[in-house]
């Protein structure tokens, strides 16, 4: 099976504007649509609490005719048109789909962070994990965000494999940025945000992309839209993953970036597991 997961920081954006980033970013669901993924993972999406309307509807059929889709945004009292995510699958499967909460903190229990997918033999889950903010405001709520999401996931795996996607907010080790050594402090690669992803790979987790690719260097999901030259010098950051069960970590096939050219922050991922 073939999954696919983005941030795309606003669908609505994406799907509505004319802007030169827009038309760039419509020409990267294009060219998704093009791998035939059985699965399509996007996250931040910035939709109202009503979800797609009847202009964003007719877009998504048009550039994904063969999927049927599902979404969460974010609602009161979490920010409006905040966060959200939405996944594609295709028509002729039938998984049931849920919008966990997990009893996280402040409002990221509303703010449209999960989607899940159940499968006769796997869960296929998605997240925007919450970031830690401008000066780290977040941290702490964030540390009990991945304690709780750890909890969901392994509470998931103990029933059937899992296989687990999207934003999540961290750069694991050094080799997963450019510069580490100017980050130390920086949202996303703090100690405890490492740490919070490594006890959450230890309870049973593989990094898919790792698990393939071990040493590879310069490879990442993400460039700072605020730093034009960001992407043409490749200072990047992994902050998109697909995880999966420990047990089923032979089945991995590919893990790997879809190039979306010019267009800044993120880029999408792929992955493919036989069945």
């Amino acid at each position: 099976m073939k999954f696919i997961s983005w941030n795309i920081d606003s669908l609505n954006a994406a799907l509505t504007s004319d802007s030169k980033r827009a038309v760039m970013s419509r020409k990267v669901l294009s060219d998704i649509a093009t791998y035939d993924a059985d699965v399509i993972a996007i996250q931040e999406t910035k939709l109202s609490s009503k979800g797609p309307s009847k202009k964003h509807e007719d877009i998504l059929q048009q550039i994904f005719p063969n999927y049927n889709y599902q979404w969460v945004s974010s609602i009161e009292p979490a920010r409006k048109s905040y966060a959200g995510n939405l996944v594609f699958y295709k028509k002729n499967l039938s998984p049931k789909v849920t919008f966990p909460k997990i009893g996280a903190p402040d409002t990221m229990d509303m703010e449209g962070r999960i989607i899940t997918l159940e499968f006769d033999n796997f869960y296929f889950t998605q997240v925007y994990t919450p970031n830690a903010g401008d000066g780290l405001r977040r941290l702490s709520q964030r540390q009990e965000w991945d304690v709780l999401y750890g909890d969901y996931l392994e509470d998931l795996d103990r029933n059937k494999a899992v296989i687990a996607s999207g934003d999540f907010n961290v750069a694991h080790e050094e080799i997963d940025l450019a510069h580490p050594e100017n980050n130390r402090r920086s949202a996303g690669f703090t100690d405890e945000e490492r740490e919070g992803f490594t006890k959450l790979l230890d309870r049973g987790f593989v990094d898919t992309f790792r698990y393939l690719h071990k040493d590879d260097k310069g490879v990442y999901t993400w460039w700072a839209q605020r730093v034009k030259t960001s992407k043409i010098n490749n200072s990047g950051w992994r902050i998109d993953y697909f995880l999966v069960s420990e047990r089923i970590k032979d089945k991995i096939i590919k893990s790997e970036m879809i190039d979306s050219g010019e267009r800044q922050d993120h880029t999408p991922i792929l992955l493919e597991i036989s069945k």
